[in-house]
């Protein structure tokens, strides 16, 4: 029997990643919470919304039913924004029990409380198994299968490389790490360092300026990430290194 994994959001980075999920021939349920958007999914095969150019597989299977996405998968990856994750997580209580691991996509603080995206499962959903992944990647460059490659952290070693493998592909790396904080800081700050370096470009800035935003930039990601406590993994007494592991 073919594997079932859910993936929450059918924009266009949650589509990319249902692609790249399908390439290892997963029973992929894309779950969208507009059931029109859902429907156009189903009938022409192609998210044209956001992300149009790409076929859906046929083992991809476009579904409004939150509770029908998530029955019998092991595996949840959210990717939506991170302004509705609390309440997403609030719909799936009662339809995921401790025994299927979240994983999400989505970048940045909850707006209201500051909190990463991990204390909000931890408030939320306490006792799973979870992780986060992150990258430099591109939903249409994904898509059409080109190299790409990002990092995935969580809190239990088994689960996160299992999560893992099922993503990797010959053209797609994912590095494993405990390392939770860090990859959340990671996604959400990059972003903001891109933005400072797309206005720089529109005021006729050079490549010097953009090197200066980018180097000084990732500077004051370091020390922001270093002056919050490190994520301690189940079974881990000491604080993780966060470093990097690639399984070849």
């Amino acid at each position: 029997m073919t594997e079932a994994i859910a993936v929450l959001g059918a924009g266009s980075w949650g589509t990319a990643l249902a692609i790249q999920l399908a390439r290892n021939d997963l029973d992929v349920r894309l779950w969208g919470h507009d059931a029109a958007h859902v429907q156009r999914l189903a009938e022409l095969r192609e998210n044209l919304d956001y992300l149009p150019g790409f076929e859906l597989a046929a083992n991809i299977t476009p579904l409004d039913s939150l509770g029908a996405a998530v029955e019998g998968c092991s595996f949840v990856l959210i990717a939506i924004p991170s302004k509705g994750f609390r309440g997403l997580l609030q719909d799936l209580k009662p339809m995921v029990g401790n025994d299927v691991a979240l994983f999400w996509a989505s970048k940045g603080f909850e707006i209201d409380t500051g909190l990463l995206l991990h204390e909000v499962i931890e408030q939320e959903l306490p006792g799973h198994r979870y992780g986060v992944i992150s990258g430099p990647t591109f939903a249409s460059e994904v898509a059409r299968g080109m190299p790409a490659a990002l990092a995935c952290a969580g809190n239990d070693e088994a689960t996160t490389e299992a999560f893992a493998e099922r993503l990797r592909t010959q053209h797609f790396r994912v590095y494993t790490t405990p390392d939770i904080v860090g990859v959340e800081l990671g996604g959400a700050l990059k972003n903001v360092l891109a933005i400072a370096v797309g206005v720089a470009d529109g005021l006729g800035f050079g490549a010097n300026t953009r090197a200066a935003l980018m180097t000084r930039g990732l500077a004051e990601i370091v020390r922001l990430g270093t002056s919050l406590p490190l994520f301690a993994p189940r079974g881990v007494k000491a604080p993780c290194s966060g470093t990097l592991r690639f399984h070849e």
